[in-house]
């Protein structure tokens, strides 16, 4: 059996080496090349586009604005309906023309010369004046749709009170979550704590950049579009709505993903299909770096603020939230996710959590892995710290009185099934880290965990067996992190065939079967299931076939190794292929093997992670150099253990970044100032310290073999368990994200100057 064994990703040596073939590299006759022209104002009218200097340069073949599309001559329901600007532009770097040329260097030099008259408008950018009754309006026709990305992520939020208030014209959504009286929940508290934490909007940074090619067959007046997507079916969708066109009409290939991590959904393949349509030519929109960071679909910024009531032996009584999110100009928010996950890890008998999603004049953003917990888990995680550090408790022994387990319920009204929070903090008691508590002048050893519920999506595979022997899965589902290893491992577990003669076969939304987006920690729940089921399915049809011509009952056969076996006798009686055979041939009695494999999985299988770090602060300068980090992590089943570490890894780098590097910041007026890797900081090698992995396993009771989602959870910790590092370290509790060596500095600053001033009033 491969399950459990730790196989390469299959695609890895053509990654590594640089062979793989991504969306840039495709090559189609009579091809053009786009270049958009980008708003350099984010709130404004727009008076003026002149383009006859930009067409005039040799190779142009067009230079279009909404007015020559008639698509975007309307309010947009969605960023990607918005990327060509009509009469206003609503954030800085908005498209509002985009250059067609014969070559690269042609378009970039005439969208150069394009001239852009633009009348400048108030900008609202900071969330909490966004909030206010009368501050401008980002949407002064009504707000528009939701990204689509919110809901292939998001895990079921269940139902909740949405508040009989009237919202500001800016808040775009609202949620409420009430349990027990609140008033009552802190009068029994012994230690009553309030603070407010804030992360700043953060890139995916994926290697591969956004890139779209379309192309009309004149013939069928069909449209074909090769995209970098997460979710190659959702792209056909919101494509066909857009053009008003039925599905039928448009074939979305997939191309490799060189990073996604939440960011790669619908983008511009709305904009690429429209210009494909309009000059009856191929065209292809790749994006430079610079308008990755200013049109792409970042993760939200946030504001929480928590107040929690606790007893003197650490027994939780209240938990009262303010959820604010910063969606940029488009609804498509994880509030209510974050405050779901607010009052999903600890038992809090009375709490009232209310999130709120507001528009700003800001770019749309979108998911990032774990959408919403990140913020959430910082917030939650460094208060839990902080109660347990007031109150002189052990942080890990008070977060094991509290945990939620099997039957809790959720805000959401859901109960948890069988999870693994507690024995992920259990595997981290255990750790020498946390143990002996070693540590050095001027280190911090922090302690956070954090999970992800998973998505739910319906999915579909199907299973042919060759007269070779070798097996033929064909799935829709993108693969992104080696997710068609472990389902070549499942296929091949249950066939019973080695595993190099099972490949998986990812076609296009004319030919694969349908599956949901690869994200939300979803794809093997769910496409896994599938596949299994159509493993299965295959496994039986050969077992009768076999048993009928070998005349003995299905039940007494066994297959090992592609050959099939009766049971007690040590010698094959035949190889699978040639029960395929059987099958595959003329006067053929038996059914080809074929198996076809369904799921629609109806109950969520939460995954958690738990984070040890150990940090060093320079006290001169603020700077935080992390020294040691140990992940352990629930995944129901592993799978693959070499890919479930190397999504641990990936996600504690990230968990890292989020908290002392990572930031999109904008000035007063909305316009961007990292626009570049120069100024958009990320952890480098160097700064990224080895990571120890504890796999957990408490099995799924609807995974295929008990497996569970393993994306998401391990980057939720990681910005809190750096954060609670740092106050064991230092002494001070950091709440604003990225936590960088001047707001350190800052900090410890203050905090000296205020132990000095108490030390002169009142002495040691």
């Amino acid at each position: 059996m491969t399950i459990g064994q730790r196989i390469p990703m299959r695609d890895g040596h053509l990654k590594a080496t640089g062979r793989l073939k991504f969306g840039a590299d495709l090559r189609l006759p009579d091809l053009l090349y786009a270049r958009l022209v980008l708003s350099p104002h984010a709130h404004g009218r727009l008076r003026r586009i002149e383009t006859a200097p930009a067409r005039a340069v040799p190779g142009v073949v067009a230079v279009l604005t909404a007015a020559d599309l008639p698509w975007f001559q309307r309010e947009p329901e969605s960023h990607a309906r918005a990327l060509l600007a009509w009469e206003r532009v609503v954030y800085y770097g908005q498209p509002v023309a985009v250059v067609l040329a014969e070559s690269e260097a042609a378009a970039a030099d005439s969208a150069a010369r394009v001239e852009i008259d633009i009348e400048p408008l108030p900008a609202v950018v900071d969330p909490l004046k966004a909030m206010a009754p009368d501050a401008p309006r980002i949407w002064p026709g009504g707000r528009p749709g939701v990204r689509a990305d919110a809901g292939a992520h998001a895990a079921d939020v269940g139902s909740a009170s949405e508040g009989s208030a009237v919202l500001p014209p800016n808040v775009s959504d609202h949620v409420r979550y009430t349990r027990g009286e609140i008033a009552r929940g802190f009068e029994e508290a012994d230690l009553v704590l309030e603070l407010t934490y804030r992360t700043a909007s953060v890139h995916q940074a994926y290697i591969e950049p956004h890139t779209t090619t379309a192309a009309l067959d004149p013939a069928t007046e069909t449209l074909t579009i090769w995209t970098s997507t997460q979710d190659p079916f959702g792209v056909r969708e919101e494509v066909a709505d857009f053009l008003g066109w039925p599905e039928n009409r448009i074939r979305v290939v997939p191309t490799p993903v060189g990073g996604g991590f939440g960011g790669k959904f619908t983008l511009l393949e709305p904009l690429v299909a429209a210009l494909a349509i309009h000059t009856r030519r191929p065209v292809r929109l790749t994006l430079t770096r610079q308008e990755e960071f200013l049109i792409g679909t970042p993760a939200h910024a946030s504001i929480i603020t928590l107040k929690t009531g606790v007893k003197r032996d650490g027994t939780l009584t209240a938990l009262q939230a303010r959820v604010i999110f910063d969606a940029g100009a488009f609804p498509g928010s994880p509030a209510r996710i974050a405050a779901n996950l607010l009052g999903s890890f600890y038992r809090f008998p009375h709490y009232e959590i209310e999130a709120f999603e507001v528009l700003t004049h800001k770019p749309g953003v979108g998911a990032y892995r774990a959408p919403g917990a990140p913020q959430a888990l910082f917030a939650l995680e460094s208060q839990m710290d902080e109660m347990a550090r007031q109150l002189g408790l052990d942080p890990l022994e008070f977060r094991l009185r509290n945990v939620m387990g099997e039957g809790d319920e959720l805000p959401s009204g859901k109960r948890y099934g069988p999870i693994g929070l507690r024995a992920c903090l259990e595997a981290l008691r255990e750790h020498p880290l946390w143990r002996e508590g070693r540590r050095e002048p001027g280190e911090g050893i922090g302690l956070a965990v954090g999970g992800w519920h998973g998505g739910l999506e319906p999915a579909a595979a199907m299973c042919h067996v060759d007269r070779d022997g070798s097996v033929r899965i064909y799935v829709g589902a993108v693969d992104l992190q080696g997710t068609h290893t472990a389902m070549a491992q499942l296929a091949a577990s249950i066939l019973g065939v080695p595993l190099e003669q099972v490949r998986i076969l990812q076609g296009d939304t004319d030919t694969s079967p349908y599956a949901g987006a690869s994200g939300g920690s979803k794809t093997i729940y769910t496409v896994g299931l599938a596949v299994q089921r159509a493993a299965e399915e295959a496994r039986q049809q050969i077992l009768r076939i076999a048993a009928e011509h070998l005349e003995v009952a299905p039940e007494d056969l066994e297959i090992h190794d592609g050959q099939i076996y009766v049971r007690g006798v040590p010698e094959p009686r035949m190889r699978v292929g040639e029960v395929a055979a059987l099958a595959q041939r003329f006067g053929g009695k038996f059914e080809p093997v074929f198996g076809r494999g369904t799921s629609a999985q109806r109950e969520q299988a939460p995954g958690f992670a738990a984070m040890l770090v150990r940090v060093r602060v320079d006290p001169e300068t603020g700077r935080v150099t992390v020294r040691e980090v140990v992940v352990a992590q629930d995944v129901g089943r592993a799978l693959n253990p070499l890919l479930i570490e190397g999504q641990m890894h990936g996600g504690a780098a990230q968990g890292l970044g989020w908290g002392l590097w990572e930031a999109l910041r904008y000035d007063e007026n909305g316009v961007a100032l990292t626009a570049s890797f120069l100024d958009y900081a990320l952890p480098i090698a160097p700064e990224v310290p080895p990571i120890e992995t504890r796999i957990v396993e408490v099995p799924s009771p609807h995974g295929p073999f008990g497996a569970r989602g393993v994306g998401e959870p391990p980057v939720v910790p990681g910005a809190a368990a750096v954060a609670n590092a740092i106050r064991d370290a230092v002494g001070v509790r950091m709440t604003e994200l990225p936590i960088t060596p001047e707001r350190l500095w800052t900090a410890m600053t203050a905090r000296m100057i205020a132990e000095t001033r108490l030390r002169h009033e009142w002495g040691d």
